[in-house]
């Protein structure tokens, strides 16, 4: 059987045309979601707002959920690299660093209404971005676990240790979700103080 060929548009490549539908069903999933909440994410709007038909929509998407799970993935990938690189770029100890990583995290969190909207949404009849609010804290965890002993200098039970990073990776989320729906009033880098001096507290205390 022949395959069907794939021609070259303007200079243009196929796969260079649906990556670009894809992006542009994305930024209409997001714009939306951040502009007007979860509900109003619909297959039909937003291929309106991006300007392409159902079909092109079913290309890259099985459905709704497949479209949501995607851009909060984006939105996630873009808050993690935030997080590491102010943590990298950051002089100083451990503490330092923590504190200017959840302080650049919670500022571009803060700074965008959109990426504001899409992280405080409550995501529990969506069972794809409930899972992926659990990968993303469990990935944290295992950078502390990976991380902490060579941070720290010290020698850490591995089991204590993983203990820790999931209890600090899920309070810290619950004072973020907690600063995020405004009951706790603090700044932005008052709260990553705060969150940072209680995470080297609780993993400082896993010693063999």
């Amino acid at each position: 059987m022949t395959k069907p060929v794939l021609r070259s548009y303007g200079g243009v490549s196929a796969a260079e045309r649906r990556a670009e539908r894809r992006a542009r069903l994305l930024a209409a999933a997001r714009t939306t979601w951040g502009e007007s909440g979860i509900a109003a994410v619909t297959v039909r709007g937003v291929c309106k707002t991006a300007g392409l038909t159902d079909r092109y929509f079913y290309e890259h998407f099985a459905n709704r959920e497949q479209l949501l799970a995607a851009v909060a993935d984006d939105v996630r990938d873009q808050l993690l690299s935030v997080l590491v690189e102010a943590g990298v770029s950051s002089p100083g100890p451990v503490e330092v660093k923590l504190t200017a990583a959840l302080r650049a995290f919670l500022e571009t969190v803060a700074g965008d209404r959109h990426i504001h909207r899409i992280v405080s949404s409550d995501p529990g009849d969506v069972p794809a971005l409930v899972q992926r609010r659990r990968d993303v804290l469990t990935r944290i965890a295992d950078l502390v676990v990976a991380n902490a002993p060579a941070a720290l200098g010290t020698v850490q039970d591995p089991a204590s240790l993983r203990r820790a990073a999931l209890f600090i990776t899920g309070g810290v989320n619950q004072l973020i979700d907690g600063w995020l729906d405004g009951t706790i009033d603090l700044t932005a880098a008052e709260l990553a103080t705060e969150c940072a001096r209680l995470c080297i507290r609780v993993i400082g205390d896993t010693h063999p």
